[in-house]
């Protein structure tokens, strides 16, 4: 079930607060993605990441990896749904950041402002799946939450269909979606007239069955 709830108030903890989490988060991890809290109050930890994209991504060859122009070398494809990916952040990374270095270890080629990071909570037996904002920070969410993904869990989506900016498409990705599309078209076509070539050839042994001379 996915509703657009409230933003829960970012509650601004001390020092020591902060210290007294981190002490009970890493008594309850069971992964060894522990947190560690630095001199200067930022603390770091591990998020993981779900991805549930339904559009293809245009990912970098080695060969085109760096480079900052489209290239040739790019390829459009889709991720297996339900990929988990484990990103190692600080707690003054912000959901923009979040998204970009996740797009990078991918070497998703895409504009990250395709993309949106959502949280999905477990209440009362039932699944909340809320957007989170741009300025938000992931690493404080998953701190206060604790460490179970049954509690709070992450999720990478495209924006939403009325939220797509189609301007930071590029024209070779939009080109890749297109030749995927065909090729989908293609395949199922291909599968339909293979089901009623089989309806047809039994349709023609039962009819030489009934006109048979006896």
């Amino acid at each position: 079930k996915d509703v657009q709830k409230e933003r829960e108030p970012h509650v601004y903890l001390s020092k020591e607060e902060v210290k007294e989490k981190i002490q009970s988060y890493n008594s309850s991890v069971t992964d060894k993605l522990k947190m560690t809290l630095n001199a200067n109050g930022i603390y770091t930890g591990f998020i993981k990441v779900q991805l549930e994209l339904c559009r293809p991504i245009t990912v970098q060859s080695s060969q085109s990896q760096g480079r900052c122009a489209p290239s040739n070398q790019e390829t459009a494809f889709y991720l297996p749904d339900g990929c988990v990916n484990t990103l190692h952040i600080s707690s003054t990374n912000t959901v923009r950041e979040v998204i970009e270095a996740l797009l990078k270890k991918f070497f998703v080629a895409d504009n990250p402002a395709k993309f949106a990071l959502y949280k999905r909570c477990h209440k009362e037996d039932q699944v909340y799946t809320c957007k989170l904002s741009d300025r938000e920070h992931p690493l404080y969410l998953r701190l206060v939450a604790g460490p179970k993904t049954e509690m709070l869990s992450f999720v990478l989506r495209e924006h939403e269909t009325g939220e797509v900016m189609w301007e930071a498409f590029s024209i070779p990705e939009l080109q890749n979606f297109l030749r995927i599309l065909d090729k989908e078209e293609n395949d199922q076509l291909q599968v339909l007239k293979s089901r009623y070539a089989a309806y047809r050839g039994k349709l023609e042994e039962a009819l030489r069955g009934v006109l048979k001379p006896g």
